[in-house]
Order: structure tokens, then sequence, then C-alpha cells
């Protein structure tokens, strides 16, 4: 599974990095970012969560 973020949606209210910090991360902005190329195995559901969560739907599946 691979995961991206919208930029342009993205606020920086990093949710998906409170519910999954071993795939997202802040810029030094302050924004979120995707860590890693691919999802590890058994934290899919942690970034369903996160997708979810997202209060500006900036977290796509690709």
């Amino acid at each position: 599974m691979k995961v991206s973020i919208d930029t342009d949606r993205c606020r920086g209210f990093g949710v998906c990095v409170s519910l999954c910090p071993e795939v997202f991360t802040l810029t030094e902005y302050g924004y979120s970012e995707v860590a890693v190329d691919e999802v590890p195995a058994g934290l899919e559901g942690a970034v369903a969560e996160a997708i979810e969560a997202c209060p500006e739907h900036a977290i796509e599946p690709c």
C-alpha cells in the first residue's frame, strides 16, 4: 500500500502524525509528508485511520 498527501489541501493539523508516526512526519514548515515509500506491513489500519481522520481529506491511497 502506498499513500500520498495533497500538499494543496494539507494545513498542518498533524492528525496523521499523531496516529501513525511511522509513516507520516512533519516538514520543517509544519505540514505533513509521507516518510516511507510503501506502508509497512501491520500499519495499514493506522494509515486507514489517518486517512479517515484527516480534517482536510489530504491523504489519499495510491
